[in-house]
């Protein structure tokens, strides 16, 4: 019997060991399955209402079982706890209050009870097994990590990557690549996360971290940090466009990127199924980067428009097709790879748009500030543009424009004022006829016309303005980069005043005025 009972605890321990080694996690965690099995197993047998502990000694296989009591005046629960009279018989000098441990013999496991327990041992082991998973890819997001595809369902391909499965989605791959069951990929880990059925492991051959990675692969300087990957686009499968950079100024980052004779790119390219790839060397600088980005395609001039985080290029009208590439390929990786949208135009188009831009300005100057054409000209010609920058310009900045002296430059500038009040009395006007509240026109940052936008929105009481996010008031409108313009048909339409170039900060602080009064009726 002893030797039957040895060799039961010897296979307990074995068979702990071989799970620990098998799915590669601690043996203290398959030991602590068994305990629990046991336990499970023990209570069908003794009720599920004792409070039985199962010990297993993870040298020995020496098995411990019992259950526990607590000694108390008046006894409720008659499975977990005694009265001293009782609690003395079990410890002789047991207190009110002390928890007896009662030892129990040990059982043999039926058939019933051993499926159970095996249940549990096996979904115990499955837990740890994928907490393990998660544990050892989570800090992997980013690399570069090869697998075998062990099959390919709905367009999904499952990566059997060892110790682990990962999936690259439809999405995540690349365009017309045929993949075969058996076939070694190499992919980049995207995202990791826990779910109900285990860590789902997201891997990507269409991100653009994929294409930087087997750079930092080829490239021995982009490994070593002498060369910076600052910026990248694809279209996978078609084309792409890196912009590099480098801390050594003897170093040339593009001519080590393609290395000698294109092996380095080459390399890439091929892994990357012949997608070609533009380097471009980066810089601080974003009119020259957004020039370096446009390649082969010539630019003429670039504008910056910060407010608006738009960029308009000017090409010569042999390169406009050029610049904007195959179905708005070339542009539209070039306003990927500077994160700004980019209008193209030819040297006519933006002739043309001057021109528009200078009669409505000069009209506007004409009619507001009661001036002949020469002299809104002359204003529009110096630079000036609006009203409020006639308005609250250093006086000595318009008298000293040619044939202004200081007594015409303070009467255009008192004009300008006036023309300001009568825009926003009408504003006023307007915005009291749409309902909105005279409490709105408290809040900072907000002027009359602003009001009036809110009003039309239907944002008319504090309560209204109140309930709006941040970014549902400020937003500003996102671009299709693909027409290079604002779809007015697309969802995304920007926060209500997205049109007057407010920022977050400044939306912050109108949200919250608008919600003092909260506060207020709180306290």
């Amino acid at each position: 019997m002893a030797n039957a009972i040895s060799a039961n605890r010897a296979e307990l321990i074995a068979i702990a060991n071989s799970v620990a080694s098998e799915k590669m996690i601690d043996k203290a965690i398959v030991i602590e399955a068994m305990e629990d099995a046991i336990q499970r197993a023990a209570r069908a047998r003794y009720g599920a209402e004792n409070d039985i502990r199962a010990k297993l000694d993870p040298e020995s296989g020496d098995l411990r079982l019992w259950r526990v009591v607590e000694v108390v005046e008046l006894v409720e629960d008659y499975f977990k706890q005694v009265d001293l009279k009782q609690g003395q018989k079990l410890k002789k000098d047991a207190v009110i209050g002390d928890f007896i441990v009662d030892p129990l013999p040990a059982i043999d496991l039926g058939r019933i009870d051993a499926q159970s327990a095996k249940q549990v041992i096996f979904q115990k082991v499955r837990d740890a097994e994928r907490e393990r998973q998660h544990e050892e890819y989570k800090d992997r997001v980013g690399e570069i990590i090869t697998g075998v595809v062990k099959s390919v369902e709905f367009g999904h391909v499952v990566v059997n990557l060892g110790r682990a499965e990962g999936v690259i989605r439809r999405d995540q791959q690349i365009p017309r690549e045929v993949v075969r069951v058996g076939d070694r990929i190499r992919s980049v880990v995207l995202n990791v996360r826990r779910e109900n059925r285990g860590p789902q492991i997201f891997l990507s051959r269409a991100h653009p971290e994929f294409m930087k990675k087997l750079f930092a692969q080829e490239v021995p300087e982009i490994y070593d940090g002498v060369i910076t990957i600052m910026a990248a686009a694809r279209d996978p499968g078609s084309r792409a466009k890196i912009g590099v950079i480098s801390r050594d100024g003897s170093i040339d980052p593009v001519g080590a990127c393609v290395g000698m004779k294109g092996s380095r790119v080459q390399a890439v390219v091929q892994e990357m199924q012949g997608e070609k790839i533009d380097i471009i060397p980066w810089s601080e600088d974003t009119a020259t980067f957004v020039v370096n980005a446009l390649q082969p395609a010539q630019v003429a001039r670039v504008v910056i428009d910060e407010e608006e985080e738009r960029i308009e290029v000017v090409v010569p009208d042999d390169q406009l097709s050029l610049a904007i590439g195959r179905r708005g390929q070339n542009v539209r990786l070039a306003s990927q790879l500077t994160g700004k949208a980019i209008d193209i135009m030819t040297e006519a188009d933006a002739s043309e748009k001057r021109q528009k831009e200078f009669v409505t300005r000069s009209e506007l100057f004409q009619n507001e500030l009661d001036v002949d054409e020469t002299l809104s000209q002359l204003l529009v010609a110096e630079g000036f543009g609006e009203l409020e920058e006639v308005a609250y310009v250093e006086i000595d900045e318009l008298a000293a424009i040619e044939g202004f002296d200081d007594e015409l430059a303070g009467e255009l500038q008192n004009r300008a004022l006036e023309a300001l009040e009568r825009r926003e009395q009408a504003a006023r006007e307007e915005r009291t006829n749409l309902g909105v509240e005279d409490a709105l026109a408290d809040i900072p940052h907000l002027t009359e016309t602003m009001l009036v936008t809110l009003g039309k929105a239907g944002i008319k009481t504090l309560d209204d303005l109140a309930d709006l996010a941040t970014d549902e008031l400020v937003q500003k409108k996102r671009v299709d980069q693909r027409r290079r313009k604002t779809d007015s048909n697309s969802d995304d339409k920007g926060g209500i005043l997205a049109a007057y170039g407010l920022s977050d900060e400044q939306g912050n602080e109108i949200i919250m005025a608008a919600r003092a009064h909260w506060f207020e009726e709180e306290a």
